[in-house]
């Protein structure tokens, strides 16, 4: 049987900024939980879910041997710091949408805290 939890219960994130492009790096508190941070972190699946938020690409590179994931979000701060009148220039409330995702944890996958 799977369950559904938000992502904050199973990861923590840093979020920084370049200009117009806002990095998030995510990583699992324990490494039997990346693999669902890979599935909830696809780019398409983020689009979707902000597509008015995220209006560029999406990359994402894995660091398993960190059990994170750093996703690069490009054109998704109004121009960036200088040239945007949006109360979050920095994007560091991106950390906190994308952990409150819901994730679904796999049969096999322990319960967050155990």
């Amino acid at each position: 049987m799977s369950r559904r939890v938000r992502l904050h219960t199973i990861a923590h994130a840093r979020a920084g900024d370049k200009g117009d492009t806002s990095n998030v790096c995510l990583f699992a508190y324990d490494p039997r939980h990346y693999p669902t941070l890979l599935r909830a972190l696809e780019p398409a699946r983020l689009a979707a879910a902000f597509p008015k938020l995220f209006r560029g690409p999406i990359r994402r590179y894995e660091l398993p041997h960190l059990s994170g994931v750093n996703l690069v979000l490009e054109n998704a701060l109004e121009g960036g710091v200088n040239a945007s009148l949006n109360l979050d220039g920095h994007g560091k409330s991106w950390s906190y949408l994308l952990l409150a995702l819901e994730v679904e944890l796999l049969p096999d996958e322990p319960d967050p805290g155990s």
